[in-house]
């Protein structure tokens, strides 16, 4: 008899019983994103599954994501496919039986919701999407449709963890004095000077700024837990040619 592979899932008590996970692989059993490895109705099912699994019979709403700072205001579901999709890095409704997707290989998946307003966010925040304004402008958008920030609460899930990200005087040269608390020194390299880069609470940081004050970091790794979750960092330093991605979803009934 084959077992069957199931899908692991983290959640988040801040956004308490609002429908969403936060899915990893199963140790490569599913992989989610269509720019990654596999066929595409392999992917195809499984973002489809997964979005039953969050809320039976939602509708998976995903965009195609290019590290921007931009949000789109979701009414009317669009179909998963690999091309067409509008590009976002961040989604927000107000609308029932949506079941809101991004994917992500090491930056930060953030789900919002203000469960009063029945509005719901998702949001891809790598460091440039988070310093480009992100997390602020979902944050906006929800408003714009009912919701208060006094109310949002948000989940930051699976995200390479600061002792596995390491980065150069390059990379720290794109951040201001008021994010050195993001940063903490890592052995130097052929006499160069490295550091540690927090992403999560660069994120949460973010979040707070914009006077959410319910922030839930659910404290995964993607590049240390490679059993359960795909690593962009870890596949480009190991060789691989291509990365799979893990899928984060959030909606409401």
């Amino acid at each position: 008899m084959v077992d069957v592979p199931t899908f692991v899932i983290d959640r988040a008590k801040a956004l308490g019983g609002i429908p969403h996970g936060f899915f990893g692989s199963s140790d490569g059993a599913f992989q989610f994103g269509y720019g990654g490895p596999g066929k595409y109705a392999a992917v195809h099912m499984a973002r489809a599954d997964a979005a039953n699994a969050v809320q039976a019979g939602g509708r998976i709403v995903a965009p195609h994501q290019v590290h921007s700072a931009d949000v789109i205001t979701v009414k009317e579901p669009w179909e998963d496919t690999a091309e067409g999709r509008p590009v976002a890095d961040a989604l927000v409704t107000a609308a029932p039986g949506l079941v809101l997707a991004i994917v992500t290989a090491d930056c930060a998946p953030v789900l919002l919701a203000d469960p009063e307003a029945s509005v719901v966010g998702a949001a891809h925040a790598g460091w440039r999407g988070a310093q480009g304004g992100i997390l602020e402008n979902t944050i906006k958008a929800m408003e714009q449709i009912g919701a208060n920030r006094s109310r949002i609460c948000a989940a930051i899930g699976p995200t390479i963890a600061g002792p596995s990200y390491e980065v150069d005087e390059a990379f720290r040269a794109h951040f201001s004095t008021d994010d050195a608390a993001h940063f903490s020194p890592a052995p130097a390299r052929e006499g160069k000077a490295r550091w540690h880069f927090d992403l999560t609470a660069y994120c949460a940081a973010k979040l707070t700024g914009a006077e959410v004050s319910i922030i839930e970091d659910v404290a995964r790794d993607t590049y240390a837990e490679a059993a359960r979750y795909y690593s962009y960092r870890r596949a480009s330093q190991t060789g691989q040619p291509n990365y799979g991605r893990q899928i984060s979803m959030i909606g409401f009934e």
